[in-house]
């Protein structure tokens, strides 16, 4: 566990964490070197108190795993992808407001 409500999300519990989960699942692709990155976590932070019941947040370090960043064609980071029904819904590159990503997370909340 990553900590503050935010999974640790890793390529052997993925498919059991992100793809099967029944609630929306926005995952944060990151790496430790990546300056973007550490400034857009505390976002992620908040918005996993923000949404905590509603939609899982998890956090991949691209270093400690290739397999699912290269699955889902992860390019640049940070990449935030919101998974619903075991499908990509959305995709947003690099650093983004927090609103930005509330109204993609909001689009997939039934």
């Amino acid at each position: 566990m990553a900590g503050n409500g935010i999974m640790e999300v890793n390529d052997a519990n993925f498919d059991q964490d992100v793809l099967k989960s029944d609630t929306p699942v926005l995952v944060d692709f990151w790496a430790t070197w990546c300056g973007p990155c550490r400034a857009i976590a505390p976002i992620v932070e908040e918005l996993a108190k923000d949404y905590q019941g509603k939609v899982k947040v998890g956090k991949m370090d691209v270093d400690a795993n290739s397999a699912t960043p290269m699955r889902y064609g992860v390019r640049g980071i940070p990449t935030l992808l919101v998974f619903k029904g075991g499908q990509v819904k959305e995709q947003i590159v690099g650093y983004v407001p927090k609103e930005k990503i509330k109204q993609a997370l909001d689009k997939h909340l039934v």
